[in-house]
Parts: C-alpha cells; structure tokens; sequence
C-alpha cells in the first residue's frame, strides 16, 4: 500500500485534484478573457487590425458582437468556479474529515479568489491589449462550441423573460452611444497624454460642435449686410462691392426683406467692360438661395458643393431676411476665424487682472461658457449680447449691467439698439482657465 492510500489519499483523489487544477486555470483564463474583452473597445480593435498584430481580426470579429463572448464566458466561468469549489470541498472533507469544510472554504476563498479572479482581471486591467490577443483565439474557439452557445443562449432568454425583456439590442444588448462630450473627453486625454497636439484638439472639438450649429449662429446679421438696390446702376454696384470688399452683394426690391439676387463682382466688371455700366443691377443679377435659419451647417456645406454656390440668404420663419451666410463662414467654424486683406479684424477677446473678459456682444454663449468655465443660461439667443437684452428686458444704456450665474455683463459700447462689447466679470470666485485650455 503506497504512502498517500494510508493517508487517505487515493487515485480518485488525485484525479479530482486534476480536475480541480484544470477547472481553476479554465476559470482564470476566462476570468482575463471577459475583463480585457469587455475592456476592448471597436476602434482599439480595428487600429490592432491595421497594425498586422497576431489575433487582432479574431478580437476584431468578437468585439463586434459582445453578447456571443460574453454570456459563454460568464457561465463558463461560474460553471468552473462552482465545480472546482465542490471538488475541494469533497477532496478536504475525504482526507481531514469534518475540519476539512473548513479548510477547504478557506483555500476557495483565497486560492481561488486571489489567483484565479483577482490576479489575471487585475492583469487584464494593465495590459488589456496583451490580454485581449492573448484570449481572442481562445474565446473564439469557445463560443463556436455548439452546445455552449446553445446553454448560454437558453439561460439568457430564460433571465430575460424573467425580468420582462427582449434584450433592447443585436444579439439581446442594448446599443452603446458615444456622447459628444465623451468624444470631446478622450481628444482631451490624447492631448494630455501628447498623443495629439493642442491645434489638434483645438480642431477635433470644433469638428464635433461643427455638427450642432445653425445657418443663425453663424450667419452675417441682417443689420451688417452689405446689399445693393436692384434700380442702381452697375457700376454704382461695382464701387459698393469694391468698397467693401465682396467678391459677392444681394440685391433687394425697395426693402431688404425682398432679395432678389446676388450680384458677383466678376460679373458686373464684366457687364461695365462691355459697356453697360448705366444699366440697373438686377440684370446682371443671379439667382439667390434661400435657407431657413434652423438648417444645420454640416448640410447647408454639403448643399453649397453641391449646388456649388457659396452665399445663401437666411430668412426668418416669417420670411423676412435674417442675414446671409457664406461658405467662408461654414469653414471659420472648422479652422478658426479666416481674416484676409479686405477684412477689418474686430478686438478679439480681451482678458483683465480681475478675471473680467471683453468680447464682441456676437461672441457665441457656448464660447462665453469654454472662456469662463462658466455656465450661462441657454434660450432662443446664441450670443451675448442676446442673454444680455434678454436679462434686461430693453436696449441697455451704456455702461448698464446685469448679474446671472455669478457673472455681471455690462454695456461697454451701445450704437443705437445694438450692443457693441460687452464685459463679463464674475462676481463670486470661479476656478480660472489657462491659456492652454481657453
């Protein structure tokens, strides 16, 4: 009789000891599996692809379905871990008797916990790329199994109908959404992390607030639109494009609410040339576009390559013009302001001692918001000095102030019933911004 039969120790024993060890680096390799899979994201994923790296098209094809890796791993792993805790017990229980539950509930605790949970999950956690190639093929492997698929499907279709849901989702998960300000987030760490430069970000946040502006936010106003009567003459249009600049003016009926046509400076040099100076404007006229002021900037973009055109009147919901938008004015809000040698460049922000800033009353209430850290009051204005007629119910007077949110806004130039700048001062203490993050 061999040492461990008069110990208690005997064959049956050593292949539950087996199985037991093969059960725990199961349970352990799927344990690494699901916290780097779940970890992996589709464009980690795709981005392993490009780069030629062993598994990456098997970890590509499981990402892009989590609910088949998923649920077969979760019940792999509880299968593993519940049979592998029975087995110790019956193991102790058989070799130290009554004392031996207790023993075998300690080393479940530790043992298995420790090495085979938090070990490989914490190791994931720190080296998710390595883990998820390590356990692509692996789980790849495991959810084609036919009768695995087959039991995890049959447990999740029975908990769903437990609970009173169908799944939500392809492949019973609810679909994930990227937020903007999640988007916004990860070109602030990649910045943080100098993965991308700060022009970068700087441009990756204005592609992202590119897609939620209006023809309104970013139109020339109606008070500041250059335009021409359609009975003036040619060349009276020409030296009034000349004067100001434009490649391109609107011509209107008696009022400006009745655009008629846009006049191109290249046609009316031309009409002058060939002798028709003295003739009236609109017969030199094109056709004008109209858009609404709600139409999006991404497809009024697409409209003017399309329909090639680079200046739309904006009307009201009246029908009355509101202003005019170009298509230099869809490319500012991508890159930035465009300032050529006709243009005059207004003051752009300016910063005091006391935190106070000054900006032009058409500075964006967004952008008030990203200078100050602040959170101004959102409604049918998009800029400054539209809160601040707003806050104070009639034209100000200059030097008139109104306080909101903790920031004092004050008049510093009225032409009329217009707003010039306007200052903005906080007047409780708010964390100040950078340079780098203004």
């Amino acid at each position: 009789m061999t040492p461990l039969a008069v110990a208690g120790f005997h064959s049956e024993d050593l292949a539950l000891v087996i199985v037991i060890v093969v059960l725990l680096a199961a349970s352990g390799m799927l344990a690494l599996a699901e916290t780097s899979l779940v970890r992996m994201n589709r464009i980690k994923a795709k981005a392993m692809v490009d780069e030629k790296r062993r598994g990456a098209r098997q970890l590509a094809r499981l990402i892009e379905h989590p609910a088949q890796f998923l649920n077969p791993i979760l019940l792999l792993v509880l299968i593993c871990q519940l049979v592998s805790a029975t087995l110790v017990g019956v193991v102790a229980e058989h070799l130290l008797g009554g004392i031996g539950v207790l023993v075998g509930a300690a080393f479940e605790v530790v043992v298995i916990f420790v090495f085979f949970e938090a070990v490989p999950k914490n190791w994931a956690v720190h080296n998710p790329e390595r883990a998820a190639l390590l356990s692509a093929p692996v789980v790849s492997a495991v959810v084609r199994f036919p009768p695995i698929r087959f039991v995890s499907s049959l447990l999740i279709g029975l908990a769903n109908l437990i609970i009173g849901q169908s799944g939500g989702g392809e492949d019973g998960l609810r679909p994930s959404y990227i937020t903007d300000s999640e988007l916004k987030a990860m070109a602030d760490v990649a910045h943080e992390e100098n993965v991308i430069e700060h022009e970068e970000r700087t441009f990756i946040h204005s592609v992202i607030d590119f897609g939620d502006t209006v023809a309104r936010e970013v139109m020339v106003p109606r008070p500041d639109m250059v335009t021409i009567e359609s009975e003036r003459s040619v060349t009276e249009a020409l030296e009034t494009a000349l004067a100001a600049g434009f490649s391109r003016i609107p011509v209107h009926e008696g009022q400006i609410d009745d655009i008629t046509g846009i006049a191109y400076t290249k046609d009316l040099m031309r009409d002058e040339r060939a002798g028709k100076g003295e003739h009236p404007v609109r017969e030199a006229a094109r056709p004008p576009v109209f858009v609404p002021e709600s139409k999006g900037v991404p497809a009024l973009l697409h409209q003017m390559q399309e329909e090639k055109f680079h200046m739309a009147i904006v009307v009201d919901e009246y029908g009355g013009t509101a202003g005019l938008v170009t298509l230099e004015d869809l490319l500012e809000e991508l890159v930035g302001e465009i300032v050529d040698e006709f243009d005059v460049e207004e003051p752009g922000v300016e910063r005091h001692p006391d935190g106070s800033v000054v900006v032009s009353a058409r500075y964006a209430v967004d952008d008030a918001d990203d200078l100050l850290g602040a959170d101004l009051p959102q409604g049918p204005w998009d800029t400054v000095g539209g809160l601040m007629l707003d806050l104070a119910g009639r034209v100000p007077d200059e030097g008139d102030s109104v306080e909101v949110d903790g920031f004092r806004l004050t008049a510093l130039d009225v032409r009329g019933r217009r707003i010039g700048r306007v200052r903005i001062a906080p007047t409780a203490r708010v964390p100040a911004l950078d340079d780098e993050e203004r």
